[in-house]
Order: structure tokens, then C-alpha cells, then sequence
């Protein structure tokens, strides 16, 4: 079993994943061991699961390994770094239909539904990207992660970048790294948007809930969200506006949590709502009206900038009347390209 590793310290691994669970020991637990703290903190994995993590070295207490009856004293700062089960190493080969909107010997673009899990873990096992992936592509079984480099959440849709090779996943994940791939996303969130603005704040998990993210988390990741305001409509007199994302950095939850640190939710998003109106009830969407839309990068083989466009799916097209908005309201392929340039020539 691999050794703890600190964030980011394996480039071949996702640049916007979280590398390990951080947890605050409440004063109230003073005298409780550590294991039996953990399997109430950390109910998705089994009581045998973190006893073997904490043995192999892969749980610290104020940064220091320690033994499963440690006792705690309350108030110390606990990271839990998750390993590789071995559901992990039994991936399979599944018929599942990809929209592949381009490919080649280096790369492969997809068209990601919502719905769809991007790589296994607890609780989804079978029917993801990966198992997709893995039926077409069965020589993405020799990579980690079957190629993939980057994610989108079970319920965003969009475009998403799969490397075929050694040499085109490394060159993907440093141009992740260096912020060079530009990533385009839609976003319907309530209340009056700006015309522009550019979100600065750290993401990292919730102290309080660790399935959710937060904004401005002491110890989270510095994030760059930029947007611009595509059009204003309203539901039941509440305003909605539809907002362009462009990401400086990659984390997880990122478009969500930035905007509704602003008081600007996603229309039906399920966990990030703080400020949704009583009428979201009323709103037939139930997913996060989130759409990865365009996606440029430098062609690891032929070096050449590429980009692709994608226009949302049919859910988000119905949504638009529902919230005063058309499909003119959507940007167009032409003004993307160009919009595009002018971003590269002031890099």
C-alpha cells in the first residue's frame, strides 16, 4: 500500500483532486480512540478500511502517524489520505455509448451527459467514463487512470480531454498545471449577476460537511474563476442570469462554490444553495445547470492549438423559455474562436 504523498505531488494524478480528507476532533470527543472516531466521521468507508489506512501510515494527528488506539485529547487536526482499494483494480470493460466529438492517436474529446460518473468510487463502481473508456479504448487499461486527467462532476455535462498515450498525458496534465487549457462553461444561477467579475478564493473542503466544498477555506487551494454575463431572464420574478465560466484553476466544485460565495447559486444544484429563492422549488431542473462548452489545448503530438465547441443538451435548451431566455441567448461558435485568439495573444 502506497505511503501518504501530499497534494500534488504525483503530476500524473488529477490536478483538482483533493489528496486527502482534513477533519477537526471536536473538544467533546476528548479520551475517544482513533479509529472509532474516524468510522463515525468517515461512514462511506468500512471500520477495516481506515484501520488498515491508519496502520500503513496513511492517517496523521497534528502531522504525525500514530497507531489506531491513539487516543484523542480534542481540538487536533486530523488528514486522512485515502489508498487505492482493490475494487479499484478491478475496472471492467463496459458497452456504455460516448459521444466523441474528436480523436486521434494522442487524444481523445468527449461529450460527457450529465448523469454520467467520470471514474469509479464509493457507491459507483461500474457505469462510468472510465468503464466506457475502457471498452473502446481497451489500451487506456496500460495508463492511470485510463487517460484521464481532468473531471466534471456526475451531474455537469460537457466537453472533456482523455490522453491515449504516456507522452500526451503528461503534456495534458502540465498544461493543467501550467493553466494553459482553457475551459469554457455555461451557467444558469439565480439572482442579478454583474456584467463581469473574476472570483479569488481558496477552495478546500467544508470543515463542517466534508461531502461539500467551501470558499475561502484556510487550508483549500487558491481558485480563479472568471465570468461575464450572456444574458438576464427571470423565473416567478426571481431573477436568473446566464453566466460564461472560465477557469484559472482547476478544483473540485469550483464554478459552484465561487458562485454561490456570491450569492449567484447554479439553478438546480442540490448542495450548493445558499440565497435560492422558495420558487426553486417550483423550477422543473434538477441537476446543476452547469455545461462545459468549449475546450482549447495545445495538440500534444502536433503542438497545434485546438478547440472544440459544444452547445448544452437538450435538458438546458428546454430550460431557457422556463427562465425568460432563448437559444439566441447562446454564444455562437464564430465569436468563441475569436474570443479565444484574443485570450492567447494576451498570454
Amino acid at each position: 500500500m502506497a505511503l501518504p504523498h501530499t497534494p500534488d505531488s504525483n503530476p500524473t494524478d488529477y490536478i483538482d483532486d483533493e489528496d486527502f480528507i482534513a477533519l477537526e476532533v471536536p473538544p467533546e470527543v476528548s479520551g475517544e480512540r482513533l479509529d472509532k472516531f474516524l468510522g463515525g466521521a468517515l461512514p462511506d468507508y468500512s471500520r477495516n478500511r481506515l484501520k488498515s489506512w491508519v496502520e500503513a501510515g496513511a492517517v496523521t494527528v497534528d502531522g504525525k502517524v500514530t497507531k489506531v488506539r491513539h487516543l484523542l485529547r480534542g481540538s487536533e487536526s486530523i488528514k486522512v489520505f485515502p489508498q487505492e482499494m482493490p475494487e479499484q483494480f478491478a475496472f471492467s470493460p463496459e458497452n456504455i455509448a460516448l459521444d466523441v466529438v474528436y480523436e486521434d492517436d494522442s487524444i481523445i474529446v468527449v461529450n460527457k451527459p450529465a448523469g454520467l460518473v467520470v471514474h469509479p468510487a464509493a457507491g459507483n463502481w461500474t457505469g462510468t467514463l472510465l468503464n466506457a473508456l475502457l471498452y473502446r479504448y481497451p489500451e487506456l487499461k496500460q495508463l492511470p487512470r485510463a487517460g484521464i486527467v481532468h473531471r466534471l462532476d456526475k451531474d455537469t455535462s460537457g466537453l472533456m480531454v482523455v490522453a491515449r498515450t504516456d507522452i500526451a498525458q503528461t503534456s495534458l496534465v502540465r498544461q493543467l498545471q501550467e493553466r494553459t487549457v482553457g475551459r469554457r462553461y455555461l451557467s444558469w444561477v439565480w439572482g442579478d449577476a454583474p456584467s463581469q467579475g473574476k472570483v479569488l478564493a481558496t477552495v478546500g473542503r467544508d470543515q463542517r460537511d466534508r461531502l461539500k466544498m467551501a470558499a475561502g477555506s484556510a487550508q483549500g487551494k487558491p481558485a480563479a474563476t472568471l465570468f461575464r454575463r450572456l444574458a438576464k431572464g427571470s423565473f416567478t420574478e426571481s431573477s436568473v442570469a446566464l453566466l460564461e465560466c472560465r477557469l484559472e484553476t482547476g478544483r473540485t466544485h469550483q464554478i459552484r462554490v465561487h458562485l454561490e460565495s456570491l450569492g449567484f447559486p447554479l439553478l438546480g444544484d442540490p448542495v450548493y444553495r445558499k440565497r435560492t429563492p422558495g420558487v426553486a422549488k417550483s423550477l422543473p431542473f434538477n441537476r446543476q445547470a452547469l455545461h462545459a462548452y468549449a475546450l482549447s489545448l495545445q495538440h500534444p503530438a502536433t503542438q497545434e492549438i485546438m478547440t472544440w465547441f459544444r452547445l448544452p443538451p437538450q435538458d438546458l435548451i428546454d430550460l431557457l423559455p422556463l427562465v425568460g431566455m432563448s437559444e439566441a441567448d447562446l454564444p455562437r461558435e464564430e465569436a468563441l474562436m475569436a474570443s479565444i485568439k484574443n485570450d492567447q495573444r494576451a498570454q
